[in-house]
């Protein structure tokens, strides 16, 4: 099996520190639905842009999301347009798999990310075949020979050992940062495409954090990272003696690539923590006119709603010091005003719970002085 050759630097140990940090920062973040799904939407049109400029997309953000968003068409940039709907196309398939907890990821996934990256449409793209002839990585200033990848006869076997290594550390204690850097580190070199491996190694890696619990609900673009600094990308991917798959890079020691993976993992983390956080307090502001819309009990009534989805008359009856059946005519009333929404209709122990459009004030109620 795949044996990565690396080790885990004090530096490495103090990044993933960092990683970990910003993570929990985030996840604890209190955000209303709609500041999330912006910040999702922000970060997959990111991911897009910038995946597709390495590979030298010639789309501007601002096209990239017209022609996302509005089916919007450029001269002359036909292919640059396929290349943005089929990587967009491929992070929707990535998160369809993400929402599954048993996924298992596959070559059969792989295959069917690549054939999305190259212009397939979603649910009707068929899985792609590997490459059957060698394919040489030249620079296109001068023409010189950059990496030879390995044979296309070698190619099945060494996908088929990057999957069961992939299978395996996810049950081991290797941590999922590094799990991500080195299988992105792995497919790059074994290049299995004519055309699309960089792509599909960025959506392997995302696939990976994501399942491993490193998807910081959608918000980050590694993609952004890699593009600001393509120099750097491609010099820490340029590891070994030689261009040359056979003459050392299969061997290589690969600490520094994952050195810098997870300096840019963290600074990406980082990143979102900050947008996250200034997000959700312009999510609160946009939230309060509807807080002040609602009336001394009502905002009380919310903070109910902090530990559990619903609530009974029973507890608004605690709360307010009410009989039980004073509570539930005031509850009947709050559900006829659209403030709560019958979830259980036993007579025995209604529930109810808190109607959509309220659901973001629960994280603003500490800035208010609830009152009888």
């Amino acid at each position: 099996m795949f044996k990565p050759k690396f080790i885990i630097t004090p530096k490495v140990a103090q990044t993933l520190m960092r990683i970990e940090a910003a993570k929990q920062a985030v996840v604890d973040l209190p955000m209303n639905p709609q500041v999330q799904a912006r910040l999702r939407e922000t970060a997959r049109l990111l991911s897009t842009h910038y995946s597709t400029q390495i590979e030298g997309n010639r789309l501007t953000l601002d096209q990239a999301t017209r022609v996302i968003k509005k089916a919007e068409h450029f001269p002359g940039r036909k292919r640059d347009a396929e290349e943005v709907l089929g990587y967009y196309q491929a992070l929707d398939e990535l998160e369809r798999l993400s929402r599954k907890s048993k996924t298992k990821i596959t070559e059969a996934i792989v295959k069917t990310l690549h054939g999305l990256v190259m212009g397939g449409k979603r649910g009707k793209v068929k899985p792609t075949s590997y490459r059957d002839g060698q394919n040489v990585i030249r620079d296109s200033r001068d023409g010189s020979i950059v990496y030879l990848p390995p044979e296309a006869k070698d190619v099945g076997a060494l996908m088929t050992d990057l999957m069961k290594w992939i299978e395996a550390t996810q049950k081991d204690a290797l941590p999922c940062p590094l799990r991500a850097a080195i299988a992105h580190y792995q497919f790059a070199t074994i290049h299995p495409y004519y055309d699309g491996n960089g792509r599909t190694a960025r959506l392997l890696t995302t696939l990976i954090l994501h399942l491993g619990g490193y998807d910081l609900k959608g918000f980050y673009s590694l993609e952004e990272y890699y593009a600001k600094n393509l120099p750097s990308y491609y010099k820490a991917l340029a590891i070994g003696p030689s261009h040359n798959y056979y003459s050392g890079r299969a061997d290589a020691d690969i600490t520094p690539w994952v050195e810098y993976f997870c300096a840019g993992m963290a600074m990406s983390f980082e990143s979102v923590k900050a947008r996250a956080s200034e997000a959700a307090i312009a999510g609160q502001k946009d939230q309060s006119p509807i807080l002040r819309g609602l009336d001394a009990r009502q905002r009380k009534a919310i903070s109910l709603f902090k530990d559990s989805e619903w609530i009974t008359a029973i507890q608004v009856a605690e709360l307010f010091e009410l009989q039980p059946r004073t509570a539930r005519d005031l509850c009947q009333k709050w559900v006829d005003g659209d403030f709560l929404t019958v979830s259980d209709p036993s007579k025995k122990n209604r529930k109810y719970i808190l109607n959509k459009k309220f659901v973001g004030l629960i994280h603003l109620l500490k800035q208010f002085r609830p009152s009888h």
